[in-house]
C-alpha cells in the first residue's frame, strides 16, 4: 500500500510514505481506524481541561519553547520534507521559518485579542456592566495538506493552540513523516504537558471522515473544494463549525504603468515554484496589451532556465501527488485546443513526476486551464483592454482565494475592485508571509480565515455577560412589574435619542 492509493478504513492496516522524484519507500505507518480516531480525540478532551486552564503567559511559554524545538531540529524537519515533499532544501527551510513566525505571532498576541473586553451597555441599560470574554472551543481537528505540509496546517495549529485549544491533526497521506515530526516536536519541548495537547492521527481520506465525526468542537481543513463541501456536508450533521481553506484560480493583473521586469520576476516565481502545487499561486494573468509582448518576451526569458529536479540545483521539486500529474498534462493540452498557444513548454513537458515550465498565451477563458485549478508549474496570459477588463476577468472566477496587482500607480485603487480574501500589490504572495494579515478566500475558495486576530478568534467562542450593577426605580424594562409611567417616559426619550438624524 502507498500512499498513492486511497484506502478506505478496514481495507488496509498501514501506509507507506515514499519520495515523490524516486518512488524510494521512506516509512510505514499504522493507519489509524475509526476507533483510534475516537481515542485520539478523548485524548485531547481530557487534556484541554489543564491546557485551556492554562494562562496565555504560559501557553505563549510552550508555544514559544516548540518554535525553539523546531529551530534544533531545523535541519532534520528540512532533509524530511524534502524528501517526502519533494521540494528543495531551501524552500523546505523557508517553509518552516513561515510556520515559526505563525507561531510566534500567535503566541504573542493570542492575549491582546482574546483577552476580556468591556463593552458599553447603551443608554436604556446604563445600570448593567457589559463583558465580552473569550473561550476556547475544546478540541479542534486540523485536516492538513501535502502541498506545504508545516506552513498551512500551522496557520490552524498554532492558532488554535495559542487559543487555548487542543489540536488532533491528520496530516495529509503524501506528507504523514512531516506531520507526526511537527507534533512529536511539541512533545520534545513540552515533556511536562499531558498526553493529548497537540496529538496526530494517520491515515487516508476515510481517517479524516472519521476525525469529522468523532465528536470535535470544529473542523479545519485544507485541500480541494470538492473535498471540502463533503467534510461541510459531514460536519453539519451535528452542526459541528467548520473553517475551509480550499482551491484557487489566482489571477495578476498586471497593468499598463506596471514594472515590466519586476511583473515578470513574480509571475515566473510565483506560477512554477513549488512545481505550482500552490493554492495561493500564479494560474493565470491579465496584462494590458500595451506592454503585453515586452511582458511575455520577459517571462520566457526567466523560465527558459528554470528546471525541476531533485539534486541540490533544482529550482523546484517533483509534483508530490502522482494523479495531479494527469490533471497538467489535461489542462495543457485542453488549452492548445481552445486557441491557446505555447510560447514555452507544451505537451512535452510533463517528464513523469517533473514537470518544466509551461506558459500558455490567450488561451479561451472556458478551457480548464483558464477556468480550473491547474497546480501545476504552468500559467496562462491574456492581453487585455486596460483595467477594467483585467478586473471583470479576474472577478469572473468561481474561485477568490488569493491575487497580485502589478501598477506603480493604481495598484490599491485596482486591489479594492477584486473579489477576493487577498491581494498583494506590487508582489505576489506577501500577504501569507505577514502574520497579522487573515488568510483565506470567499466562493469556491472556502470559509474562514487563518492567521491574524481573525485566526484567533476562529478557535474562539464569545461569551456575552451582563452584570446588574443596581436598580433603577420605575425602570424595570424587563419585568411585568412594567409601569405606563416607565412607558410613557420612553416614548419620550426614544424620539430624543434616536429621533434627530437628517
Amino acid at each position: 500500500m502507498t500512499a498513492t492509493e486511497t484506502a478506505p478504513l478496514g481495507q488496509a492496516d498501514t501506509l507507506t510514505s515514499v519520495n515523490p522524484a524516486t518512488g524510494e519507500t521512506l516509512a510505514t505507518y499504522q493507519i489509524d481506524d475509526e476507533t483510534a480516531v475516537r481515542v485520539a480525540v478523548a485524548k485531547a478532551r481530557a487534556a484541554a481541561a489543564t491546557w485551556g486552564a492554562l494562562t496565555y503567559a504560559e501557553r505563549k511559554k510552550h508555544l514559544l519553547r516548540w518554535g525553539s524545538k523546531l529551530v534544533a531540529k531545523s535541519d532534520e524537519l528540512s532533509e524530511l520534507i524534502h524528501a517526502e515533499n519533494g521540494k528543495p532544501l531551501d524552500d523546505a527551510f523557508l517553509e518552516l521559518m513561515l510556520a515559526l513566525e505563525h507561531i510566534k505571532w500567535a503566541a504573542a498576541n493570542a492575549e491582546k485579542v482574546l483577552k476580556p473586553k468591556k463593552v458599553a451597555p447603551g443608554a436604556f441599560m446604563a445600570n448593567f456592566a457589559a463583558h465580552l470574554e473569550y473561550r476556547p472551543v475544546g478540541v479542534v481537528g486540523v485536516i492538513g495538506p501535502w502541498n506545504y505540509p508545516i506552513y498551512t496546517p500551522n496557520g490552524s495549529i498554532a492558532y488554535a493552540l495559542a487559543a487555548g485549544n487542543t489540536v488532533v491533526f491528520k496530516p495529509s497521506e503524501f506528507s504523514t513523516g512531516i506531520g507526526n515530526f511537527f507534533a512529536a516536536a511539541f512533545a520534545e519541548a513540552n515533556p511536562e504537558l499531558p498526553d493529548g495537547v497537540f496529538v496526530t492521527i494517520n491515515g487516508f481520506g476515510a481517517t479524516g471522515a472519521a476525525l469529522v465525526q468523532a465528536g470535535v468542537d470544529k473542523i479545519a481543513f485544507t485541500g480541494s473544494t470538492a473535498t471540502g463541501k463533503k467534510i461541510m456536508a459531514a460536519a453539519a450533521e451535528r452542526l459541528t463549525p467548520v473553517l475551509l481553506e480550499c482551491g484557487g484560480k489566482d489571477a495578476v493583473i498586471v497593468a499598463a504603468d506596471a514594472d515590466i521586469k519586476a511583473a515578470a520576476d513574480a509571475v515566473a516565481w510565483g506560477a512554477t515554484s513549488n512545481s505550482g502545487q500552490t493554492c495561493a499561486g500564479v494560474e493565470r494573468v491579465y496584462v494590458d496589451k500595451s506592454i503585453a509582448d515586452q511582458f511575455v518576451t520577459e517571462v520566457k526569458r526567466i523560465l527558459t532556465d528554470i528546471k525541476p529536479g531533485s539534486g541540490a540545483k533544482a529550482s523546484y521539486g517533483p509534483m508530490t501527488m502522482p494523479s495531479q500529474i494527469d490533471i497538467v498534462r489535461r489542462h495543457i493540452d485542453d488549452a492548445l485546443k481552445n486557441g491557446g498557444t505555447a510560447v514555452l513548454g507544451g505537451p512535452e513537458s510533463v517528464k513523469g513526476p517533473f514537470i518544466e515550465p509551461v506558459v500558455i498565451v490567450d488561451a479561451d477563458e472556458s478551457s480548464d486551464a483558464v477556468a480550473e485549478e491547474t497546480f501545476g508549474p504552468t500559467v496562462t496570459i491574456r492581453t487585455v483592454n486596460g483595467v477594467d477588463e483585467a478586473v471583470e476577468l479576474a472577478n469572473k472566477s468561481k474561485y477568490g482565494l488569493g491575487s497580485a496587482v502589478y501598477s506603480k500607480k493604481q495598484g490599491m485603487e485596482i486591489a479594492r475592485r477584486l473579489h477576493v480574501g487577498c491581494t498583494s500589490v506590487n508582489s505576489v504572495l506577501s500577504y501569507a508571509a505577514i502574520s497579522g494579515l487573515p488568510f483565506g478566500g470567499v466562493g469556491d475558495s472556502g470559509i474562514g480565515r487563518i492567521h491574524g486576530a481573525p485566526g484567533l478568534l476562529e478557535f474562539s467562542r464569545p461569551h456575552s455577560i451582563a452584570v446588574q450593577r443596581f436598580t433603577i426605580p420605575g425602570m424595570a424594562l424587563l419585568s411585568y412589574s412594567r409601569t405606563d409611567r416607565t412607558m410613557g417616559l420612553l416614548r419620550k426619550l426614544v424620539p430624543l435619542i434616536h429621533g434627530r438624524a437628517k
